[in-house]
């Protein structure tokens, strides 16, 4: 159903709102430079600190830009289960493809708790859900065994794998089938993950540079394994260089560094150090993104 390169979409500020021009603009640049698809107010997007109405509108905009030329896989997840039922609503009435649903964070839920928490936003929403498993964030780590019980319900389609387990997606493909989607959460890890079952990856990368990445996952597509090696050891330094510090930091810096929108974040978050601007612009520099 999806594959290839996924942005995790950064969210534009400028004086305390949303920067929306910016925004809009950005996705166009995505589309136009290759990228297969689109994942707005996810984690990179800075989805915990918007309010509702700001969250609703930041889907809008995207669906609004992608005129249904890629998919547009909104996020949806909360540690609230009712609270994630009603965004998911939200984002099937604003014209979504999908739903990415991270596992909810902070409560600590069981593998029955997990289970039951994405049954219920499945029965609610008639939208196809993407499970975004991340225990470095949400504390929880989904099983495989859980996952494949989940998988058996007709909208529950795939999954967003930050675990950095590179076992993990052939253990899920033999336990579920291929035409599970498994998406990488990983840049570092995206062309590993492709050889372990994998069809693409939601890239927090692919923000700066969404032509590298997309022809990085054409390439394996094609089966230019040489094409995909080279494009994969040149964006190396980048990924590293956009998780020194906590993301989305350093991405919303490269991004203002390439002029698309303001470095603005929103308490808690902070703009990066500058040791960690040394090393965003070097690694731009190095990946030929910047002069």
């Amino acid at each position: 159903m999806f594959r290839g390169s996924i942005v995790a979409l950064i969210t534009p500020f400028r004086n305390g709102g949303i920067d929306e021009r910016a925004f809009q603009d950005f996705v166009e640049w995505q589309i136009a430079e290759g990228t297969h698809g689109l994942v707005p107010v996810g984690t990179t997007g800075e989805s915990t600190t918007l309010s509702h109405e700001e969250h609703h509108r930041v889907i809008k905009l995207c669906v609004e830009v992608s005129r249904g030329r890629v998919p547009v896989i909104a996020g949806t997840g909360s540690n609230s289960t009712e609270e994630a039922i009603s965004l998911t609503r939200f984002a099937k009435q604003a014209g979504a493809t999908a739903a990415l649903v991270v596992t909810p964070y902070y409560n600590k839920p069981t593998q029955e708790g997990l289970y039951a928490h994405y049954k219920a936003i499945h029965d609610a929403v008639d939208l196809p859900i993407v499970i975004y498993n991340i225990p470095g964030r949400s504390v929880v780590d989904m099983s495989v065994a859980t996952m494949a019980r989940l998988a058996k319900l007709p909208n529950i389609v795939g999954v967003k794998d930050a675990t950095g387990d590179l076992v993990r997606p052939l253990r899920t493909r033999i336990e579920i089938g291929p035409d599970f989607c498994q998406l990488s959460g990983e840049d570092a890890t995206a062309t590993a993950f492709l050889a372990q079952g994998g069809v693409g990856c939601i890239s927090v990368t692919a923000n700066v540079a969404p032509g590298l990445c997309a022809r990085m996952q054409d390439a394996w597509m094609r089966g230019d394994l040489a094409e995909m090696a080279r494009v994969r050891d040149l964006l190396m330094p980048l990924h590293h260089a956009l998780f020194v510090e906590t993301s989305p930091g350093p991405v919303k810096y490269a991004a203002s560094l390439l002029g698309k929108c303001a470095e603005d974040m929103r308490l808690p978050m902070v703009p990066p150090t500058q040791a960690t601007r040394d090393t965003v612009r070097a690694a731009l520099v190095k990946t030929g993104l910047l002069t």
